[in-house]
């Protein structure tokens, strides 16, 4: 059963030029510890943020909430299985949301794929009750 599902597409010149201007207040602001250590160990930062940037805004969309109602940046996290596949990990706010539209005995899986073609970056994101 699909719960949510949700798309952004941010444009890499803006997350740069976001990120010269404001430096680590904005990374901080927005993005996790993991994203952070991920993203900084990449050639081109700001696609990789870029990325990030909009599967929260995807994930934000899927749990139908957008950035309100008690969801924020930092609480959706964008993480990799072993596999190497990426998914979501959620915290406060966005984990309370993602409990509450999950209905009883079934458990929620959030998919997401990533991708860019300069200058934009696209994510799609998949909440479903299994």
């Amino acid at each position: 059963m699909i719960l949510g599902i949700g798309a952004d597409l941010a444009d890499i010149r803006r997350i740069e030029a976001t990120m010269a201007r404001f430096g680590a207040r904005f990374i901080d602001r927005v993005f996790t510890d993991v994203e952070q250590i991920k993203s900084d160990r990449r050639r081109d930062r700001a696609a990789s943020y870029a990325r990030r940037w909009a599967a929260k805004e995807a994930c934000a969309k899927a749990l139908g909430t957008g950035l309100r109602m008690g969801v924020a940046w930092r609480e959706m996290g964008v993480v990799n299985l072993d596999s190497g596949q990426p998914t979501m990990a959620l915290t406060g706010g966005a984990a309370e949301r993602l409990a509450a539209m999950t209905p009883d005995g079934r458990a929620a899986r959030i998919h997401v794929t990533l991708t860019d073609d300069p200058p934009y970056a696209q994510a799609f994101v998949v909440i479903e009750a299994l």
